[in-house]
């Protein structure tokens, strides 16, 4: 059974709730109504807890990765859980995961969550936040894919030009469409450290060329392949974040979670507009409403008022039914 402390219930639908309505949510109701900070799992080893996800051990080739309800902004994860948000983040992963597969192997094992955890407790706990995983050896970067200038990369260019030591042409505005995506990579930050922006030669240095060629290829690839996927739902991918690890036979794979409201911008199409920060389906919401209070951008980060945690919840649930539901 999951520590008290680490499940916290939340939303409208609890709060007015009564035994019949509660008895007649479906399983993702009930999951939006909970939320889990930090998992707790006896039947397994811990590895270790990131900004957002839980590790955990199978034998010695396999790993249940847990992603939970925390969330990091600015590198500082934020002490409330959005509910129901890592079950997005595992759902959209293993969607994007099976349409990506062509172009690269990725980490996800054919073995279901239920066949290394048995406790029905524990696996009420996990919900849809669990993936089984093959254990490879990660690279020391993260590839981050830019269609748009937003973000640091804006920044960046407001100040040089340049992003990553990519020469962009004159006159960009904020969010504007770059002439082609561009692969802008970051060094991989300690918790409550910040990533940095390198560039390419950087990434040479750390993995070699060969490899570096490699990431960066297929980082566009995935990209591209996606971005136009995601335009025909209605949403543009403005960047992404991508990470990737290496078999015992040396060979790349993608890693982590790709292409969900953490690891990327989604914004809606229609109310997309260059020169502002466009409304996103993502994090960004709390980052912009993070930037309006008087805080320095380090730990301990500052408590979200219970309508930036709905709407943000709301937010990654749009994004994941717009991406994966039929139509």
């Amino acid at each position: 059974m999951p520590e008290r402390h680490n499940t916290v219930m939340t939303g409208k639908r609890h709060r007015r709730g009564c035994t019949g309505i509660i008895a007649a949510l479906s399983f993702r109701d009930l999951s939006i109504m909970s939320a889990l900070y930090q998992s707790s799992l006896s039947s397994l080893p811990l590895i270790a807890r990131g900004k957002v996800r839980d590790l955990y051990q199978i034998g010695t080739d396999h790993l249940l990765l847990v992603a939970t309800d925390r969330l990091s902004a600015f590198d500082v994860v934020l002490p409330q859980p959005i509910p129901g948000k890592g079950e997005v983040l595992t759902r959209l992963s293993q969607f994007w995961f099976g349409r990506t597969a062509h172009l690269l192997p990725n980490h996800l094992a054919n073995v279901p969550v239920a066949a290394v955890i048995t406790d029905p407790h524990e696996l009420a706990q996990l919900g849809d936040r669990a993936m089984v995983v093959r254990r490879l050896k990660p690279l020391p970067i993260e590839a981050i894919v830019r269609g748009y200038l937003i973000g640091s990369g804006w920044k960046d260019y407001q100040r040089t030009g340049t992003v990553c030591d990519i020469a962009l042409p004159r006159g960009l505005r904020q969010a504007d469409r770059l002439p082609y995506a561009i692969f802008t990579p970051s060094t991989k930050a300690e918790l409550g450290t910040h990533d940095e922006n390198v560039d390419f030669e950087s990434v040479v240095t750390l993995i070699g060329r060969e490899l570096a060629d490699q990431v960066r290829d297929v980082s566009l690839a995935i990209y591209t392949d996606s971005a136009a996927y995601a335009a025909m739902r209605g949403i543009i991918i403005a960047d992404t974040k991508f990470e990737f690890g290496l078999d015992e036979q040396g060979r790349l794979h993608l890693i982590d979670e790709v292409l969900t409201p953490d690891s990327s911008r989604f914004w809606p199409a229609d109310q997309y507009q260059p020169g502002t920060s466009p409304p996103s389906f993502d994090k960004q919401f709390v980052r912009d409403y993070l930037e309006t209070l008087d805080w320095d951008k380090t730990p301990p980060g500052p408590e979200l008022p219970q309508p930036i945690i709905e709407r943000t919840a709301d937010k990654y649930r749009e994004a994941e039914e717009r991406l994966t539901q039929d139509r």
